[in-house]
């Protein structure tokens, strides 16, 4: 992969212009399909299979009036009077009577209703009228909106003065998000690091450049899916604030490695390739790993939350191709100016550089490793306390703003008639086989009301039609109360008792019941997705990284991370710490979603850091460890020179991440608040407290422990260059072998292994496009290993040389794969199996077993290959083996190629050469 992104990223850079206007081009075309597509936001939750979810679809068809979108407005009368003043009476039956008349409503009920108790309060000094319109809040449109918005604030001027009306209810409870002079500052923030990191204007603007196309694109597509799937209000702003981070932090990653190689002295076309190479296949992993996160969030089997994780997964996927694209596109731009102004070292008395201030940081760390470990451990701990406490729900119109008149409506609501009146519960049923339906919802309210927690049953009807019944409970606690849940709970565990006495199949349903069952179902999910999140954590970095304690420390790390995360959120609306400083609306249960949303997203944003860390500090291992052998003392100095060269950049990326995530607090959407806290410090905390602090504690008390792996499972794992390693040989053996044009295949050193071990070593050959070379061993196994070495069929061993076609493998294989033929021989149709080697446009053949042919299948083996020879415009070049040189030299004499050389290949040996 780094080695594609390396021809990427020298493409770009070459060709800025293209880029630059395919992605503007991109931006418009999306712009333009999100103009015309767009049908807007839907905040409705709902969870299929459910019991509310199916006790409102059967409302829906058999008492529609209950089943669809409510609203309600309260009005307070001025002190001294009362709400059954002829002076409130008369004007609200007014409205009531015009409330009627608008399209779509079902039902407008009076305070004096006889039909609804519980209307008045009890000290008769506010009233509460009832709206029900057809459908759901989705369905209800502007218009039906501002009618009943325009009546309600008609009634408040004729009432007398000090009275108050405030217009509320389910249809009101949500407000659509909207970006505030607040969220530039993180931008802001964000730019001013980057000058800072870079030290150069020009190279500065490029992250934030790259990032605000990329979040433009992706914002503008979820606004165009509108068309075609539900979608939240909350998703593009949860797609914003994830785009802008990791945007700016994927292309701060490549620009950095660019501007330190320009200043190595690396031509700035060169570095900008290796940069995109090395850094950029960092960025697709820990992209990957973001995306893998959030598409996981369909765990909750909840359609909305699902559909939040593909879109904000989408955003993701946007930054990272733009990020690998763009970048080097605006770099060549850049170009020289790239270098930026270099900093000022410090001497020291005897002309050594003096330290920075990352390599004392980590020479205290590492120095006292148990005490760090222990102490940040403990610390994190303390944070995490409050974690137990934390209180999830959906949200609702408590946690508006209080300058909102929904959010007041509400308060005015529980303050006047109790918190319930705001979370009313419907339990509804068939009553088809009732004699006397009205008496049957009579004696079946009474028993409700005689629940703990039921504060009293407003109504229990049938409807028109005396098929369908219901029970409307209104609860002594509010919608976010947990005491409200264990209600719903109460009522679900009496069904079967109903059931028998009544013989009704009754359902609790309603908004506040649908919430409950959502962050419910939430909370069951969360230890699934947990484990799912760590699980993949561990596989992912163990094969990266090919050691096992290093992905187990980051993964218990990225839990102190979360764990202290939602620590601070509790503590912040559980407890109230901070609350008015943050602007925290009202403190109580956050909005159930959080905890998944920020597990899955602060572990693919800690993983990045794990990943530009660790893999420096891996690279200065193995490199010292060649030369000095693998000492503790070489594996500490590696942890602290791997550091001291990441810390800068993960530094800069952390602060502009938390800036970015922080500037979504204060001001932020009440959904989104506790979700930008929660990111905010847990990126603060597993940046700076763990990743840069913890990490490389744990690493030099592991020593050289930290890079072990068993054997037998490192060869069963995939191999993964995230650092770019195949990008720097190819820099490294950019010269060799000499002669290039004229060598289709160069080894030196060559070594292949297998599961027991080295399969054969010390392998050298040279064979010219268009030549043939015979390969003899007296173990088979071993020749087979250097023919599928040849074939990109298996990898070599690590620091062996190996060029097939011009390219250097492992690094190259997959087009060595896709342009070099294998045929082996023993079993099935020879004849065929050269015929498929040939297929394509192979410009070079492995022929395994030339003399376990036939004389026949010889024969027709050799004529295939004297024709691809003959016909092939370009030159055929065959590398083959057999047992017995004798009968493969004859069979490539017939073929054309006369005087192959003979490559004797000693099984694990250093001795074999061409002969």
């Amino acid at each position: 992969m780094s080695t594609l992104l390396s021809s990427l990223g020298r493409w770009s850079y070459r060709h800025p212009w293209r880029v630059l206007t395919t992605w503007l081009l991109l931006l418009l075309v999306v712009g333009a399909g999100a103009a015309g597509l767009n049908k807007g936001f839907d905040n409705s939750f709902e969870i299929p299979g459910t019991e509310s979810q199916e006790g409102l679809e059967q409302l829906t068809r058999t008492f529609p009036q209950m089943a669809g979108t409510s609203a309600q407005f309260i009005v307070v009368a001025a002190d001294g009077d009362e709400i059954t003043d002829d002076a409130y009476r008369g004007p609200i039956e007014d409205t009531i009577d015009a409330l009627g008349d608008v399209d779509g409503m079902s039902s407008a009920t009076s305070p004096y209703s006889d039909l609804v108790d519980g209307l008045i309060s009890d000290d008769g000094a506010a009233g509460i009228a009832q709206i029900q319109l057809e459908g759901q809040a989705t369905a209800i449109t502007d218009a039906q909106k501002d009618a009943i918005t325009e009546d309600v604030h008609a009634l408040a001027d004729e009432l007398p003065d000090g009275s108050v009306v405030k217009l509320g209810g389910e249809l009101f409870a949500t407000e659509l998000p909207a970006l505030s002079i607040i969220e530039a500052i993180g931008v802001v923030v964000a730019l001013i690091v980057l000058i800072v990191t870079f030290r150069a204007i020009a190279l500065a603007g490029v992250p934030l450049a790259v990032a605000l196309i990329g979040v433009g694109v992706s914002l503008l597509a979820i606004v165009l899916s509108t068309q075609f799937a539900t979608v939240s209000s909350t998703t593009p702003m949860l797609a914003l604030m994830l785009g802008l981070a990791v945007g700016i932090d994927y292309a701060l990653f490549i620009a950095a490695r660019h501007q330190d190689q320009v200043r190595d002295g690396v031509p700035p076309e060169d570095a900008a390739a290796r940069a995109t190479g090395t850094a950029g296949s960092a960025v697709v992993f820990a992209g990957v790993t973001v995306l893998i996160a959030l598409i996981g969030l369909g765990f909750a089997g909840i359609p909305f939350l699902t559909t939040m994780g593909i879109a904000a997964a989408v955003s993701v996927a946007v930054a990272v191709a733009i990020a690998l694209t763009l970048t080097p596109a605006l770099l060549g731009f850049a170009k020289g100016r790239a270098v930026g102004r270099p900093r000022k070292k410090r001497l020291l008395a005897d002309g050594s550089v003096a330290p920075g201030f990352a390599r004392r940081w980590v020479e205290a760390v590492t120095k006292h490793p148990v005490v760090t470990t222990i102490a940040i451990v403990l610390g994190l701990g303390v944070v995490a306390i409050p974690a137990a406490q934390l209180q999830l729900a959906l949200p609702n119109a408590g946690v508006l703003a209080e300058d909102s008149e929904a959010r007041q409506a509400f308060d005015l609501t529980g303050e006047y008639f109790g918190d319930g009146v705001n979370g009313p519960l419907i339990l509804t049923g068939t009553i088809i086989t009732s004699d006397d339906p009205l008496t049957l919802m009579e004696d079946l309210g009474a028993e409700v009301e005689e629940i703990d927690g039921v504060a009293e049953v407003a109504l229990a009807t049938p409807n028109e039609t005396a098929d369908t019944g219901i029970v409307q409970i209104i609860p002594e606690t509010g919608p976010s109360d947990p005491a409200t849940s264990d209600l719903v709970r109460e009522l679900r565990s009496h069904h079967d008792e109903w059931l028998d006495e009544y013989g009704i199949d009754l359902a609790v349903t309603g908004f506040t019941a649908v919430a409950i069952d959502i962050s419910d179902q939430l909370a069951g999910a969360l230890v699934p997705f947990g484990v799912f999140v760590v699980g993949l954590s561990f596989i992912l970095l163990t094969i990266v990284f090919r050691s096992i304690w290093v992905p187990l420390k980051a993964t218990l790390g990225y839990l102190l991370s979360v764990l202290a995360a939602f620590g601070v959120v509790a503590a912040v609306f559980e407890w109230g710490w901070g609350a008015d400083l943050l602007h925290v609306a009202k403190t109580g249960p956050v909005i159930a979603f959080m905890p998944i949303v920020v597990m899955g997203v602060l572990f693919g944003l800690a993983m990045d850091y794990e990943v530009f860390l660790v893999s420096r500090m891996r690279e200065d291992y193995v490199h010292a460890s060649r030369r000095l052998g693998a000492t503790r003392e070489v594996a500490v100095e590696a942890v602290r020179s791997g550091y001291t060269a990441s810390a800068r950049v993960v530094t800069a990326a952390a602060v502009i991440m938390f800036a970015v995530f922080a500037a979504f607090v204060p001001e932020g959407d009440s959904n989104l608040k506790p979700i930008a806290l929660a990111l905010a410090v847990g990126i603060a905390v597993d940046a700076f407290v763990v990743r840069m602090t913890l990490v490389p504690a744990v690493m030099a008390l592991l020593g050289t422990k930290a890079w072990w792996m068993p054997r037998w499972l490192g060869t069963r794992l995939p191999a993964l260059d995230i650092e770019g390693e195949a990008v720097e040989r190819e820099e490294q053996l950019a010269e060799w072998p000499e002669n290039r044009a004229g060598v289709e295949v160069a080894a030196d050193d060559l070594a292949v292994s297998g599961d027991d071990g080295p399969l054969v070593e010390g392998v050298s050959m040279r064979v010219a496009p268009g030549e043939a070379l015979l390969v003899r061993s007296e173990d088979p196994r071993a020749g087979r290993a250097v023919l599928l070495a040849i074939a990109g069929r298996l990898a070599p061993d690590e620091g062996t040389r190996l060029r097939v076609a011009g390219h250097l493998l492992p690094g190259r294989g997959a087009w060595v794969r896709a342009h070099v033929g294998v045929a082996r021989f023993g079993s099935g149709d020879a004849r065929d199996a050269v015929r498929g080697a040939l297929a394509g446009d192979a410009r070079l053949v492995v022929l395994e077993g030339l003399d376990r042919l036939s004389a026949d299948d010889a024969r027709g083996v050799a004529a295939a290959l004297s024709g691809a020879r003959t016909g092939s415009a370009a030159p055929l070049t065959v590398v083959a083996s057999a047992a017995d040189p004798a009968r493969g030299l004859a069979l490539l004499a017939d073929a054309g190629w006369r005087g192959a050389p003979v490559l004797d290949v000693t099984p694990r040996t250093a001795a074999s050469e061409v002969i």
